[in-house]
């Protein structure tokens, strides 16, 4: 024990003794803990959103390591829309096509084969604006499913003649002027040849009530019958 340097009757300690404070001198205080050992607050809320995802991870873990299903062959996959094999004779060529069974020789046509020539006007079957030839006859494609006609001949506008070497009919109709829109020229001129071959009377009564089922909504009827009545005559 030490004097006070000012009371000589009042003692201090010269030191505090280890003994003193046994707990406190064994323990290192806060700023000496090694860097290793510290924890900071970012680090800790890390961990506990590590360990949530985990925690989370197995299901979707499982599920991407379970092999994947192998992806249908386009021939599955069509046949398990419920569609049906068929071959088609179109202009001459055949066409493999695998389609809904619901669908009509028009949308066959323009839809799986690219002829756009037949046209779809009211798809009732009242206009006459997609007539195509099966077999020699005239039929409303809008009105005929595709799987009907696995073994007929089909000919279209396309089949009848091209730019360059026109049928008589086609000729016919551009010199006396038989369209005004086009839209429904296509199955005038498929009817048209089809008169050609039909039991049909001489006049000019006979040639309007045998394509009755055309309709020309810009009325060039006269100019139609006119085109009909040169190549029968010619012919």
């Amino acid at each position: 024990m030490a004097k006070h340097p000012n009371n000589p009757e009042i003692e201090t300690p010269s030191a505090v003794e280890s003994e003193s404070y046994p707990d406190s001198a064994s323990v290192a205080p806060p700023s000496e803990v090694p860097p290793a050992n510290r924890v900071s607050r970012r680090s800790f809320l890390s961990r506990l959103g590590a360990a949530g995802l985990a925690a989370a991870a197995p299901p979707a873990l499982a599920a991407a390591s379970a092999p994947a299903a192998p992806a249908p062959t386009a021939t599955e996959e069509a046949l398990s829309e419920g569609t049906v094999a068929l071959t088609l004779k179109v202009n001459g060529k055949s066409h493999a096509l695998r389609l809904d069974p619901r669908t009509t020789l028009l949308d066959c046509l323009r839809e799986n084969l690219a002829l756009p020539g037949t046209k779809k006007g009211c798809d009732h079957g009242q206009c006459g604006a997609c007539t195509v030839h099966v077999n020699g006859r005239r039929v409303n494609s809008c009105l005929s499913f595709a799987v009907m006609h696995r073994d007929d001949e089909i000919t279209t506008i396309e089949g009848i003649g091209q730019p360059g070497h026109l049928h008589p009919m086609q000729a016919a109709f551009i010199e006396h002027d038989g369209y005004q829109c086009g839209y429904c020229t296509s199955g005038q001129i498929m009817s048209a040849v089809a008169v050609l071959k039909e039991k049909v009377g001489p006049t000019d009564a006979d040639v309007k009530q045998a394509m009755y089922g055309n309709i020309c909504r810009c009325g060039a009827y006269s100019n139609i019958v006119a085109a009909v009545q040169q190549v029968r005559q010619s012919s």
